[in-house]
């Protein structure tokens, strides 16, 4: 679960590079606005399908969790919250992540330079406030920039702690970047 975070910020930019940049390209996002469909019903539509293309992605990684739960010394001798708060966690980091790649789809009509920059925000967002928070000039105000990162409120939930005030941070970020994609 903590090497997942970092798949995730190459395998999602991947997935979603392509959902407005190449409609941009391409010459069909005239198309596409021509039919009887509102802005958010064509955002929505590409982030759901996203998203849902990431949610399928982890559903194979279960095995490892009943591999582990029936090989273990006793026999189901592993941190059932702990993992339940992780998947939890991963599929709002996907949603997360989902919602800045397409936003950088947005941002661009060249397919290669929206993964870059979901790349580039994606790893922004996860560790670059914590990274900031750890540098001694902050003082007390290094604890708040620490908490607007996802890597804070992602620790939280993987260890099994599911927290309204993680959950309302992820949602917070899905709607902020999904707003700043309709603006665009």
């Amino acid at each position: 679960f903590s090497f997942g975070p970092y798949v995730f910020m190459f395998l999602i930019p991947a997935i979603t590079m392509r959902m407005f940049a190449e409609e941009k390209r391409g010459g069909t996002m005239e198309l596409l606005l021509t039919k009887p469909l509102s802005d958010w019903q064509i955002i929505l539509g590409k982030y759901f399908s996203g998203w849902t293309l990431v949610c399928f992605a982890l559903i194979p990684t279960l095995i490892y969790y009943f591999s582990v739960y029936a090989l273990g010394d006793p026999a189901g001798n592993v941190d059932t919250a702990g993992v339940i708060g992780s998947y939890v966690g991963l599929v709002l980091l996907g949603a997360v992540f989902t919602s800045v790649g397409i936003l950088a789809s947005a941002m661009s009509n060249n397919q290669i330079v929206s993964f870059i920059i979901a790349v580039f925000l994606c790893f922004l967002l996860y560790s670059g406030f914590d990274s900031l928070a750890a540098i001694d000039v902050w003082g007390q105000s290094s604890t708040i920039l620490e908490q607007m990162g996802i890597l804070y409120h992602y620790n939280a939930m993987s260890k099994g702690l599911l927290d309204t005030r993680d959950i309302i941070y992820f949602v917070s970020v899905i709607v902020l970047m999904l707003l700043i994609t309709r603006i665009i």
